[in-house]
């Protein structure tokens, strides 16, 4: 212990013992401060801003434009993000913090990886290089390490040199929290370290001044030189100047274990709140497991966003998604029709000499061995399904031979061109649009049957439905009868979606139009008969209720039993629809779709089978 220390101690009077040993205590506390900030000062700064990193990466931007290339800069602790390099000096698109940021590289895609700091903050990059991925990667890691580092050691030195040591009559009661109690304990033990430092300055005193008293003991007369005078030490100063730190330190020894059992009954509340919380974060992750495994969907943000039951993708978004979806897959159909017709084109061209006065064969699908039964029900009707199937066309037929123009019912006509008019009413069953269809065209060139064979029968049906993936039958119930499994291509962001229905075609003989010659319906309709699962078990599977209706008609003059050439034939059809989609699809985003799909698609039949009948005898 210094000299000027000593000296403070050892002036002090009985009365103000305790109050000087305090004040002695807080000036070494205060040199010890002020000498560890100086030492803080002086720490050189584990955190380099230096480091600096830019370059082109692709973004995803949104799912119109998808992966657009953006400017990325890593500089000061911040990923921020340009249109171009040249457009870095007009100020930033975007920027993402690193210090809480979590860099995640994709599975399945060896360019891409992600930055993510929420679930509404999350950036998508994809490298032009598996390498230039793992630099990235690599240098946004190490710079999270080295803050993360930084942080823990910057803490741990500067929280010892911002302590200040108070008296040892400091309450317990004030360190409340677990982070007062933490501060309090590190307080009592700078305490116990500074004591330490007095006792063992007094004990030297004590033991030198004992030491002198038995030398003088041992020969008395002669003069010592002990480094002090023995005659002016205050021996009985000294005896209670070290009671007094003796005293402090068992004071602050008991402080210690106090604040110690604290912290051991704040530790134990903290677990038990801990434990409680646990207890509900798997209650809710039990749940959402449930809802995974009921849905069988996910939806988190960036690229890989899609239909689900928490999806906050908005409407408009979800439509502008799915119509640019069904243009592509269109776009597709009439690329392959074109080439279809250069094939054939090519071999009528090679083999043009078989062609040369032949007649053009029979559609050998328009006739079969039972075709006087065939649209007659007769053939199905000894099936387990028939009552089903004969009760829903008889109830569809009826429902298409209703008219629109009643008050009352509805009906609301969204789309006249010409000869197509189609009407819709809005109808919600739990939240699901199931909006009623119903439309009616006119076509030259065409019977009800050849209209209806078309319709019906599965090998055509991906030449003229453009989002059919693949079409199973289950069971050929009968030639005019079938069970039918059909697969739609996904269309993103919606789900795939599939539909499991039997389908019937039947000659219809009773209340016909006046000017018809004949009618003919083809009725679709869902069914529980068969407990076929999807494709792949992943499909939302939509309930429909469809009905084709066609009737001929002839001019005035003319009658089946004449010569007819195409142009006398008329095709009058009401097509009818009710559809459930299933699934979370957004009531207006199915509205839209629906007004854009069913015109196109009613065209786009109708011409195919124009096209088809062309050139080939007339069937009724």
């Amino acid at each position: 212990m210094d000299h000027a220390k000593k000296d403070k101690v050892d002036g002090l009077g009985n009365g103000d013992t305790i109050n000087g040993i305090a004040q002695v205590i807080i000036d070494e506390k205060n040199n010890m401060i002020n000498e560890s900030e100086s030492q803080s000062d002086s720490d050189p700064e584990y955190l380099d801003n230096s480091i600096e990193l830019r370059g082109y990466l692709n973004k995803w931007t949104n799912y119109i434009y998808g992966w657009q290339p953006r400017y990325i800069v890593l500089k000061d602790g911040t990923l921020s993000y340009y249109k171009s390099e040249s457009e870095s000096d007009f100020g930033c698109r975007g920027v993402i913090s690193l210090s809480k940021a979590i860099i995640k590289t994709h599975e399945s895609d060896e360019l891409r990886f992600d930055v993510v700091v929420n679930n509404s903050n999350n950036w998508c990059l994809r490298a032009d290089t598996p390498e230039d991925r793992m630099h990235w990667v690599e240098v946004l890691q190490m710079y999270k390490e080295d803050t993360a580092s930084t942080t823990d050691t910057t803490s741990l030195k500067r929280h010892g040199s911002n302590v200040s040591l108070q008296s040892t009559t400091v309450s317990v009661a004030s360190g409340g929290s677990l982070k007062r109690t933490q501060y309090n304990l590190k307080e009592k033990v700078d305490e116990i370290e500074t004591f330490k430092n007095i006792l063992f300055g007094q004990i030297e005193t004590l033991q030198r001044y004992f030491d002198a008293c038995a030398e003088t003991n041992k020969a008395p007369g002669k003069s010592f030189d002990f480094g002090f005078d023995l005659t002016s030490t205050d021996f009985k100063g000294e005896s209670i100047t070290f009671r007094a730190t003796t005293t402090g330190v068992l004071n602050t020894l008991q402080h210690c274990l106090e604040i110690i059992s604290e912290r051991d009954l704040t530790w134990k509340r903290k677990l038990e709140r801990e434990i409680e919380k646990r207890k509900k974060l798997e209650e809710q992750i039990r749940k959402y497991k449930l809802e995974i495994e009921k849905f069988k969907s996910i939806s988190y943000p960036g690229p890989d966003f899609e239909e689900g039951p928490h999806s906050t993708l908005p409407e408009d978004e979800f439509f502008d998604a799915v119509e640019t979806g069904l243009d592509k897959i269109e776009e597709d159909m009439q690329l392959r029709a074109k080439l279809k017709l250069q094939t054939q084109l090519s071999q009528i061209s090679t083999h043009s000499y078989t062609a040369i006065g032949m007649s053009q064969p029979v559609d050998d699908n328009l006739v079969d061995g039972d075709d006087k039964e065939f649209g007659t029900g007769s053939l199905a009707s000894g099936h387990s399904l028939w009552p089903e199937i004969d009760r829903v066309c008889e109830e569809q037929l009826h429902y298409a031979r209703e008219g629109v123009g009643q008050d009352g019912n509805g009906w609301q006509i969204f789309a006249d061109e010409g000869e197509i008019k189609m009407y819709k009413r809005e109808v919600e069953v739990n939240g699901m649009v199931m909006d009623p269809l119903k439309a009616y065209h006119t076509v030259k060139g065409v019977t009800a049957r050849e209209m209806c064979h078309y319709f019906f029968m599965p090998e055509f049906r991906n030449e003229w439905e453009t989002t059919l993936e693949e079409c199973i039958i289950l069971e050929k119930i009968s030639s005019d009868t079938y069970l039918f499994l059909q697969t739609h291509k996904r269309v993103w962001p919606a789900s795939q979606r599939d539909a499991l229905f039997w389908s019937h075609m039947r000659k219809i003989t009773n209340n016909l139009d006046d000017e018809a010659v004949d009618c003919w319906i083809v009725c679709n309709n869902s069914t529980d008969y068969s407990k076929q699962e999807s494709k792949n078990g992943r499909c939302v599977r939509i309930l429909l209720t469809v009905i084709l209706a066609c009737q001929t008609l002839l001019p005035a003059n003319k009658n089946t039993n004449d010569q007819l050439s195409r142009k006398d034939l008329t095709c009058k059809i009401t097509y009818c629809s009710v559809v459930n989609p299933g699934g979370w699809a957004p009531a207006s985003a199915l509205r839209a779709i629906y007004k854009r799909e069913y015109p196109k698609f009613l065209k786009r039949f109708t011409a195919y089978v124009i096209d088809q009948r062309k050139d080939k005898p007339i069937m009724f």
